[in-house]
Formats: structure tokens, sequence, C-alpha cells
């Protein structure tokens, strides 16, 4: 395992070099939190594809393909779709608006009053998804080294903190390119193919598994539309994917650069659950299908190519978490901490606020990734817990973010309702069916829907000041201007 270790080492010490490389490039708040809005299509579409592609979608796609076969594509298919729904119909106004969270949005839109409820519902999704792929280091770094559980999410958690708490942005966006990279080059093309041939080609495949596993529904209908539900309307609306929208240079990279990302989430969805199938062949009595990934990448590759893939994990889970990580604090700093101390604190000189605002990020992301690590290592239920995380999100805030984009009769006490009322369903529904149960998303989006609906047109219209000036955002006047110049990233 010499030569695996030593990939995986160098990888990770890569990552921490290009912390501290990104660090020389976060000079103010637009870099820090969104690269300062420059990214070309390449990078935008590589960056993206990494954010969305975690180890739920690489460790969790091959455990759903053991044990579903084919259909177990639907989980990671939905999550491209949803990006694909957000690059075609979304992203271009959501870039042209030059916020920097979810809540920011809502407060122009409605005018002021939204951000702090919608800011807790968003910091709570976003820490629990920092939470769970934090967690995962611990399976990744047990096949590697046979580490602690603790220590392995002490370790991995640490080196994401450091990366992302140094340069922020840029520093994830560098890091972000080169998991791609790893990923495309592990996942796609060397244990694809190598997992297909060691099972014996499909012909073979066929021949040794029940007929339900080449069956594209065999997962079932009911799981598909909640996978829906959850992961592709979640990707509309998510504070960790919209800060990807908002390091985009225009209007064109975000709409055709998230939907070469989203065209390659499909890809990889279905490559997983591939791998997956041949795992079922190969080890068909595995204790869990969520070792299946972890087993045949340890008895099946070659020495040197089995480090790469593990890497390529490690980059599935490392891109997913920073990603989650400054989302949830740029939340908690922006739309919450500024908001409860009253202003954000201004000097003369705006070019020095600006470097007291990236010092003041740089503080969260630090905090907020021991918080992280702390919960991580407490946490025993990962699965409920990003359940409850995605239900809150999508219940509480699905409703008030597109009926603010599609709708102008919505009004700022309709959005509170939204929030409120769909969230407190969320958590009353899932007390009463259970967390994992479908219902509490079904009834909590429908609930949420009708107090939007029903509150909107029962209070005044939105102010035409405040919608005129949502209209100038839109359409990409009146918007705070890009930092200083200099020359575009491909």
């Amino acid at each position: 395992m010499a030569v695996d270790y030593t990939v995986i080492v160098v990888y990770l010490a890569g990552m921490l070099a290009m912390g501290w490389w990104g660090m020389r490039r976060a000079k103010s708040k637009s870099d820090f939190l969104v690269a300062g809005r420059r990214l070309g299509p390449v990078m935008y579409s590589g960056t993206m594809a990494a954010i969305v592609l975690g180890g739920a979608s690489t460790i969790g796609g091959v455990g759903l393909g053991y044990q579903y076969g084919l259909s177990g594509a639907w989980m990671v298919f939905t999550i491209g779709l949803g990006l694909l729904a957000l690059s075609v119909f979304f992203s271009a106004r959501i870039a042209r608006l030059k916020v920097y969270t979810v809540s920011e949005m809502l407060d122009l839109r409605y005018g002021g009053r939204a951000g702090v409820i919608s800011g807790v519902v968003m910091w709570a999704y976003t820490l629990m998804l920092a939470v769970t792929s934090t967690i995962a280091y611990a399976t990744i770094f047990d096949v590697l080294f046979d580490m602690n559980r603790t220590l392995a999410i002490v370790l991995g958690g640490s080196i994401v903190v450091a990366y992302s708490t140094l340069g922020g942005m840029w520093s994830i966006t560098l890091t972000d390119m080169v998991q791609f990279v790893v990923k495309t080059i592990g996942v796609l093309l060397l244990l694809l193919p190598i997992a297909v041939v060691k099972a014996g080609g499909f012909s073979e495949m066929k021949a040794k598994l029940p007929t339900e596993y080449f069956d594209p529904l065999g997962i079932g209908g009911e799981t598909i539309f909640t996978y829906v539900l959850i992961y592709t309307f979640g990707m509309l609306i998510g504070q960790d994917i919209w800060q990807r929208v908002f390091t985009a240079r225009g209007d064109r990279t975000a709409k055709w650069g998230g939907t070469v990302a989203g065209t390659y989430c499909l890809v990889y969805a279905l490559a997983g659950a591939v791998i997956g199938t041949a795992a079922k062949v190969l080890y068909p009595k595995l204790p869990s299908a969520d070792t299946a990934f972890a087993t045949i990448v340890k008895d099946e590759l070659p020495v040197g190519v089995r480090g790469l893939v593990l890497a390529a994990a490690l980059a599935a889970v490392m891109s997913t978490s920073s990603g989650a990580l400054i989302a949830c604090a740029t939340v908690a700093n922006n739309d919450i901490w500024s908001r409860l101390r009253g202003a954000v604190r201004r000097t003369e000189d705006g070019h020095e606020r600006e470097r007291d605002e990236v010092k003041g990020n740089r503080v969260f992301i630090l905090v907020m990734g021991i918080a992280v690590i702390c919960t991580a290592i407490a946490l025993n239920n990962v699965v409920e817990a990003l359940t409850v995380a995605y239900n809150l999100l999508v219940g509480g805030l699905l409703v008030p973010i597109l009926g603010g984009l599609l709708w102008k009769r919505g009004t700022v006490h309709g959005a509170l309702a939204s929030v409120v009322v769909g969230g407190l369903a969320v958590i009353g529904l899932m007390a009463a069916y259970g967390i994992l149960a479908n219902q509490p998303v079904y009834y909590g989006l429908l609930l949420s829907l009708a107090a939007y609906v029903i509150v909107s047109l029962a209070t005044p219209a939105t102010d035409a000041a405040v919608l005129a000036t949502w209209r100038e955002r839109l359409a990409g006047r009146d918007a705070e201007p890009v930092s200083e110049p200099v020359p575009v990233h491909q």
C-alpha cells in the first residue's frame, strides 16, 4: 500500500498548498466569498460539478447500485436534473442579482424582514450538509489507514477547514478543479471499466443478477418522486449551490457552464449505479451496501490505481464539505450575525472595510469548521440528520424563493408565513410519521404553498419601488460593482 499512501499524501498536501495560494488572491469580500464573480466556463463547470457530486453521490451512489441495480442511479440523476433546471431557467437571473446569499435575494425581492428567519433555516441545512460530508472521512481513512473514527474526522475536517479558511472561495475553486479532474479519472475512466471487466462484462452481470437489477424504475416510483422533491428542488435553492452561481463572470457562463456540469452529473449517476451492480456480482453478500465502493476498490484495483480512486472518493467528500462549509459561514455571518448585531461596521476607507470583512468571514469559516468537526464526531445517524436538513430546506424555503422569482404578487408577509408554516409543518410531521418518511416533505411543501398564496393575496402588494429595484437587479443594472479588474480565468 506504500504507493497508494504516497498518492493520498501528495493529494492532501496539494490541497493545503492551494489554500495558501488562494489566500494571496482573496483581497476583498467578493474575492473571498464568490471568487470575485469572474470564473470562466471551464472553471465554473468543473467546480459546479464538484460541489454537487460529494461522498453521498459517489459512495452512496455505488451503494444504491449495489442494492437496486441500474435504477440506483436515480438519486444522483435527480441531482443532475436539478442542476440542469437551475442552470437553464434561473442561473442567469440569480447571477445578475450580485448578492452573496439566498436570504439577501429574499430581502431584495420582498423589501426586507425575511432574512434572519430564512437565514436560520439555510444555516441549519448547510451545517448538516457539511457535517454529513465530514463524517464520510471516517469511512475512507478507515480503508486507507485503519484509522480511528474520531481521528479520521479530525484529520479530514482539519484539512478542509484549513484551505477554506485561508483562501475562501478562491482556494475552494482551485481545489475543486483538481478534485473534479481526480474524480473523472478515478471513477469514470478507471473504476468503471475495471469493475465491469472484473464482473465479466454486461452479459455476465445480466446472467447472474435478477432482471429487476436492470429495470430503470426498479427502485420504485414513490422513491423517485421523493428524490425529485428533495434533491431536484433542493438544487434550485441551496446556498451552497447559489454561492457557486454567484462566482460566474456572466449570464452565459452561469447558464451553459451549469448545463455542462448537470450533464456530467447524469453520466456520473449512471457510472455509480453500474459500478454498484458490478460489485453485487463480485460480492453478493456484503454486510452493508455502503461498503460496496470501498470493497471493490480495495480488492480489485491494482496498486497506484487504488490510491488514485480512493483519492477520487476523498475529493468527492472534500468538494461537498468545503462548499457547504463556506456557505454555512457566509449565512451565519451575513444573514444572522450581522443582522442581529444591527449593521455591518463601516469605516471611512471602503477598501479597509472590505479587508475587515474578509477577516470576519475567515473567522466565521474557522468557527463553523470547528463546530462541524465536533458535531460530526458526536453524531450517530447521518442519514436522519441529512433528511431533516433537506426537509427543512425544501419545506420551508422552496416556495418563497421560487415564488419570488416567478410571481410578482408574492409579499413579504406571504414569504414569512410560508417559511414558518412549512418549517413547523415539516418538523411536526417528522415527529408524527418518522424522520425518514416521505409524508413530511409532501405535506409540508403543500402547506407552505398554501400559506404563501393565501397570505400574499390577503396582504398589500409589495411596494412598487421595491419591485422596480428588484427588476433593475434582475436585468443586471444597479448592481454592486465587481472588484478590481483582473484577467479572467478559464
